[in-house]
């Protein structure tokens, strides 16, 4: 039996492997906005730069709001049969912009916005070739109120 190996849901989103993985961002030399992911260019209105620098982002931020997923979401996004809901989150990071990721380590009923939030690295599912497929989940940090 061959031990499972885990692989990022995509390559360049996060460091991995990683004991504090952290979010790969961009930042606009220009004007200084920040970005998630790094290939997603969001500019200040009016900059003409289009110069990027990687940046590793905060790996803790506030939680700005969230939802419940009640339903699966469409392809290519794979789901667990049978479903089961979840919570997804926009944690506000301290470089000024929101990262949305699942919340893992939560109650529903518990959920709290402002809420101090840490970034880990957890498994979304098994692939054909039964690696583990990880990615970003937000969890409140520990202590939080």
């Amino acid at each position: 039996m061959t031990e499972k190996r885990q692989v990022p849901i995509e390559k360049g989103l996060f460091t991995w492997p990683s004991d504090k993985p952290q979010l790969i961002g961009g930042r606009c030399k220009g004007c200084g906005v920040y970005f998630f992911p790094k290939f997603y260019i969001v500019h200040k209105p009016g900059c003409k730069d289009r110069q990027v620098e990687e940046v590793l982002l905060s790996r803790r931020g506030k939680l700005d709001t969230y939802t419940i997923q009640y339903y699966p979401p469409p392809p290519p996004f794979i789901t667990p049969v049978p479903f089961v809901p979840y919570a997804v989150g926009w944690v506000a990071l301290p470089e000024g912009i929101c990262v949305a990721g699942i919340i893992t380590g939560w109650k529903f009923e518990d959920i709290k916005t402002h809420t101090d939030m840490e970034l880990v690295v957890e498994k979304f599912w098994d692939d054909p070739e039964e690696n583990e497929v990880v990615s970003w989940k937000w969890r409140p940090v520990k202590g939080a109120k």
